[in-house]
């Protein structure tokens, strides 16, 4: 029989395992980064995967089964303003770095917010944390970006799950990919159609086919997002390759499960660059209607994506939830959130809370651009439908330029709205607008156009984009 020293220690070891058992966090839920005071260990079959320095998440599969360690400050890094990421077969990290010139440095980031705090009835200050505290530097932007992107994946979008294993053949033009996770694998292929040469070339990801002309010299990859993640109607929630992988109970909606397919693409084209004579660093995304706010979700969520390319994305992409609310108000028949959830699985089922009470939610739409910027983003808009907006797109990527404009970086930005042609037909008044975006950010043409674009066809005197934005705009350049 053991003295009575060593049974009281045994005893506390059991009780400490078993309370430990009883404090796992559940299957995808969160489980560290900065300021989480909650559980750090996962329940049998997944593990806690450092997803990014704010958000630990519990993942299918084997891996380490100690509590993870919750990080201060985040690293200095190289001089961007995109998050930096590394990936590997277990993920991709991806943590804010610091921007700044000569020293470097690093930056302590305010913790992700629990709740959604104060109700805003004007477009959010995408220049103030949730917390409250101002940005005043390029390093606090990269914070505030992540801190905007968990709030999207939290409230609206559904959590984007971190990097799975992938592999890539090449076949002719056909690019096959396989995504394997937690002992689950998805296939899926892509169509390259490249110009002639041996390149490397640029290309652009379309979904469902290109809507916009491409010029010489940039491959076209079709994309069947329906494959991914099927969008019929309300009945198609947790239905495609994605929830095949992480389970049709997953939180994502149909355009993150779609950012999650575009990201996998690109691994792809790294994996096969020596032979598909595709530049992987020289990627854009398009997209027109449902699938330009796919296009849209895509280049906000995938910071390897070098130019982004929605077109007549509308509610839920372009166009801000608050603002589409005030045009409904005042005679107008615009899409609104409470709407746009009914008809299709878009989103996130977490959104349906919120959809009666859009002011609540701590972001709107010109808050996805920002999670684009610095990088270029050219948004091509169709007021003769006024289901897409109109003022909503139009005074939403006004606030948006807000933020490009911050950055010094109003040249990467452009904002079109032209009538006069059918949905998803592209006017030919926005060529010189596109050849120039495409050229100065995919082609390498200095000299290619002009790329600081915000213009309509149309006449708003009963909107007053300052009124919507009541925030000071930082130097931040």
């Amino acid at each position: 029989m053991p003295s009575p020293t060593v049974a009281s220690s045994l005893l506390m070891l059991l009780v400490g395992a078993v309370g430990s058992a009883q404090a796992q966090q559940t299957l995808w839920g969160q489980c560290g980064g900065i300021g989480w005071s909650g559980q750090t260990t996962c329940a049998s079959g997944s593990y806690c995967f450092h997803q990014n320095d704010w958000y630990f998440q519990c993942i299918p599969g084997a891996g380490p089964t100690t509590a993870a360690p919750t990080p201060t400050t985040t690293p200095s890094g190289p001089t961007t303003l995109s998050t930096s990421t590394t990936s590997s077969a277990a993920g991709t990290t991806t943590s804010p770095t610091s921007p700044g010139g000569g020293g470097g440095g690093s930056e302590t980031c305010p913790s992700i917010p629990s709740g959604l705090g104060s109700s805003v009835s004007t477009l959010n200050d995408p220049f103030t944390f949730a917390g409250g505290s101002k940005v005043t530097t390029k390093a606090q932007w990269a914070c505030r970006q992540e801190e905007i992107s968990q709030l999207f994946q939290k409230y609206e979008l559904g959590t984007l799950p971190p990097k799975p294993t992938v592999s890539a053949s090449l076949s002719g033009n056909s690019l096959s990919i396989t995504a394997s996770t937690g002992g689950k694998s998805v296939s899926f292929s892509v169509t390259i159609n490249k110009p002639s040469g041996s390149g490397p070339f640029p290309a652009i990801i379309a979904y469902g086919a290109a809507s916009i002309p491409i010029p010489a010299g940039v491959a076209t990859i079709v994309f069947n997002n329906d494959d991914i993640a099927t969008q019929q109607d309300g009945s198609s929630r947790g239905k495609g390759k994605f929830y095949t992988l992480y389970g049709s109970g997953h939180s994502a909606g149909a355009l993150t499960a779609w950012a999650w397919g575009v990201s996998r693409i690109i691994d792809a084209l790294e994996l096969t660059k020596a032979t598909s004579g595709i530049d992987p660093a020289r990627i854009g995304v398009t997209g027109c209607s449902r699938n330009g706010k796919g296009a849209f979700v895509a280049g906000a969520l995938e910071p390897r994506i070098a130019l982004t390319l929605p077109q007549e994305s509308g509610a839920g992409g372009a166009g801000c939830w608050r603002l589409e609310n005030w045009q409904n108000a005042n005679g107008y028949k615009v899409q609104d959130a409470q709407e746009i959830v009914g008809e299709n699985v878009w989103f996130s089922p977490n959104f349906n809370s919120y959809v009666n009470n859009v002011n609540q939610l701590p972001f709107d739409h010109h808050m996805l651009a920002a999670l684009v910027s610095p990088r270029p983003l050219y948004i091509m808009e169709n007021p003769d439908f006024e289901w897409l907006g109109k003022i909503s797109t139009y005074g939403c990527m006004g606030a948006a330029r807000k933020q490009y404009q911050a950055l010094g970086q109003l040249d990467k930005f452009g904002f079109s709205q032209v009538g006069g042609h059918n949905h998803c037909s592209f006017p030919s008044a926005q060529s010189a607008e596109l050849n120039a975006f495409i050229g100065k950010f995919l082609l390498g043409n200095a000299n290619a156009g002009t790329t600081s674009v915000y213009r309509t066809d149309q006449s708003y005197s009963n909107f007053n984009l300052d009124t919507w934005t009541p925030w000071t705009v930082p130097s931040l350049a």
